[in-house]
C-alpha cells in the first residue's frame, strides 16, 4: 500500500498545484488591473468619451473580465461609465461610504487631484459573488476623469 501511494503522491501534487492555479486564474490580479485600466485610457484617447463609456458599460465587452471591470468618475464624483453597475451611470457618489464608514469616492477624487495614478482599499459588493469583499482600486487621473480597475482581495 506504501508503494501505490509513493507512485500516486507526486501527481497528487501536481494535481493539488493546478487546482490551486485555476482557482487564481478566477480572479483579477494587481498587474490585470493596470492593464485593464492602460488599455481603457488607451481606447479613450483613439475613440473619446462617449465610444468608451458605451464600451466600458457593456458587461460582456473587453473591459470586463471575471471580477475586474471599469469604472469613470468625474472629478466630481458622478459616474460616467460603470462595467458591473449600470445603475451607477449618472449618480454622484461622493458621498457614498463603505461598510466601514470609509468616504471611498471623496478620497478617491482627492487622490486624483494629485494627478497621478494611485491603488486605493476599501471594501465593495463583489457582482461575481454579490458578498462585501475587500477591494484594491487602481486609478489613473485623465483630464477630469478618473478611469479605474479593481480586484477584489482573497
Amino acid at each position: 500500500m506504501s508503494l501505490r501511494w509513493k507512485h500516486w503522491a507526486p501527481g497528487m501534487l501536481v494535481l493539488a498545484g493546478l487546482l490551486g492555479q485555476v482557482q487564481a486564474a478566477e480572479y483579477a490580479t494587481k498587474p490585470e488591473a493596470e492593464a485593464m485600466v492602460r488599455k481603457g485610457l488607451n481606447y479613450l484617447k483613439a475613440n473619446g468619451r462617449d465610444k468608451t463609456y458605451a464600451e466600458i458599460d457593456k458587461r460582456d465587452g473587453q473591459f470586463v473580465d471575471r471580477d475586474l471591470y471599469l469604472v469613470v468618475y468625474g472629478m466630481d464624483g458622478v459616474v460616467r461609465a460603470h462595467g458591473a453597475n449600470p445603475r451607477m451611470i449618472g449618480k454622484n457618489l461622493m458621498e457614498l461610504k463603505d461598510v466601514d464608514g470609509k468616504s471611498f469616492i471623496r478620497e478617491r477624487v482627492a487622490l486624483a487631484q494629485k494627478k497621478a495614478p494611485f491603488w486605493q482599499d476599501y471594501k465593495f459588493t463583489n457582482p461575481v459573488t454579490g458578498k462585501i469583499e475587500p477591494k484594491s482600486m487602481y486609478c489613473v487621473p485623465d483630464d477630469d476623469l478618473i478611469l479605474c480597475g479593481g480586484i477584489y482581495l482573497k
